[in-house]
Formats: structure tokens, C-alpha cells, sequence
């Protein structure tokens, strides 16, 4: 089945420079910075772009389209990304591309087994890295003709779209610190500190994820994320 975009103009094919034109890819993804990542990458590919932030909405968007790649975080607010994947691997027929995302590189190995055709490690900035990760596993019929030209432009996303994560976390810490959401923003400040280069917000991330990992007190470090979300949601306001 080919599973290009069917509101497309029938005139949309694959060109060296848009290798992506006429494809439509569904990003699963909770965070508005690396949304905004992809969102350029599709751009820039020629590709349409469909954003689901959780499962739910996903499911949702798929019981009415069916695009061509589906690209999916796995650490989502209401769940993890495997149970998708795993979903689509096993529908019939099946998506042409499914490919998992996240800034653990180590979740690599999990999401293949879970039936993800291939892997994006966050941050993903670089145009040619993106087009070649979806190229290598569509079949040739969408592919551009001809000689394709590779490009190491790097994207950058609008930092306004980091502060709208900032937001989220606040809004999420001020709702609950259990067990279940501290894992959820440790998982996600992670992702989201290394994309924009945050080292300290990172390192929190990490200690606090580690906290948990091993049943220690998080107190001090549920706290000092805290601090480093209101830092930078002041920053933002200064500006």
C-alpha cells in the first residue's frame, strides 16, 4: 500500500532537495522543543507533519489517518512509547516506517525488539542524519529520482518552545510529585536539557532519575528541578 499523504497533489514527488515530498509523518512527541526540532526537519524534507503529544491523541489521529512514518517518543506522559510501537509493528497492514525516538540512547535496543524499523537519538539536529533514517527503510517507489543530495544543514528550534516545556513541568510538579511523575520528569527534563544544551537541568534530570533507580530520598532533588524550572521560567519573563 503506498502511504502517501491522499490530499497531496498527485504533482508531489520526491525531489533531491525535498526527498520527503508527499509523505506524511506522525511525531509522537510530549515535548515542544524537539516538536519543533522535527517540525523543521519535516519542513525542510518536504514532508507534512501530523503532532500527537500522548497516546491517546495518537491513537486517535490513526483511527482517522494513516501516514506514511510514525515517529515515536518513549517516554509520553500517559504511557510508554513501546506499547505503540508495538501496535503498529502488528497491525496489517503495517505502517511503511515506524521509528522510535529518545535522548537515552540506551533505549535503542528496546525499541527495535519492540518492532521499530530504526532509531533516533535526541537531539535530532541535523537535516541529513533525519532524511537518511527515513530514506533507508522506505521502499524505492518513494524515493527521490536520481542522485540524492545530502545536506549537513543542523536545525534550531525556536527557544520559546524550551520555555513551554519549562512550563509543563511546573504545571506537572505542582499537580502531584509521586512516584509515577517524578520518573515521568525526570525522563523527560533529560530528553529535553541535552537537546538544548542544559548540562546542569541534565545532570538534575539524571540524579534525580538515579534517586529513583536505586530507592533513595528524591526530596532534595525533586526540589532542586524545581529551582532550575523556576530559574528559567524567570529568565524567560526577564526577556
Amino acid at each position: 500500500m503506498d502511504d502517501r499523504d491522499p490530499f497531496a497533489s498527485p504533482l508531489q514527488v520526491p525531489t533531491a532537495n525535498r526527498p520527503l515530498l508527499g509523505l506524511t509523518v506522525l511525531v509522537v512527541e510530549d515535548s515542544r522543543y524537539a516538536s519543533e526540532a522535527m517540525r523543521l526537519l519535516c519542513l525542510r524534507s518536504g514532508a507534512r507533519i501530523r503532532r500527537a503529544d500522548c497516546l491517546k491523541s495518537a491513537r486517535r489521529h490513526l483511527q482517522t489517518y494513516r501516514p506514511a512514518v510514525v515517529i515515536v517518543d518513549l517516554g509520553l506522559p500517559d504511557g510508554s512509547g513501546i506499547s505503540l510501537i508495538e501496535e503498529l509493528a502488528q497491525a496489517a497492514p503495517r505502517m511503511s516506517l515506524i521509528l522510535g525516538t529518545s535522548g537515552d540512547d540506551g533505549s535503542r535496543e528496546t525499541a527495535l525488539a519492540a518492532g521499530a524499523d530504526g532509531f533516533l537519538s535526541k537531539p535530532i539536529t541535523s537535516l541529513a542524519v533525519f532524511q537518511q533514517a527515513v530514506l533507508r527503510h522506505l521502499p524505492p517507489n518513494q524515493h527521490p529520482r536520481g542522485l540524492h543530495l545530502t545536506s549537513d544543514d543542523q536545525i534550531h528550534p525556536d527557544k520559546m518552545a524550551f520555555h513551554d516545556d519549562m512550563a509543563h513541568v511546573a504545571d506537572v510538579l505542582s499537580d502531584s510529585q509521586d512516584e509515577k511523575v517524578l520518573d515521568y520528569v525526570a525522563q523527560f527534563l533529560g530528553g529535553v536539557a541535552r537537546s538544548i544544551g542544559d548540562n546542569p537541568l541534565a545532570q538534575a534530570a539524571d540524579d534525580l532519575a538515579h534517586s529513583r533507580a536505586v530507592g533513595a530520598p528524591v526530596g532534595t532533588n525533586a526540589a532542586r528541578i524545581a529551582g532550575l524550572v523556576h530559574e528559567r521560567l524567570q529568565h524567560r519573563k526577564a526577556i
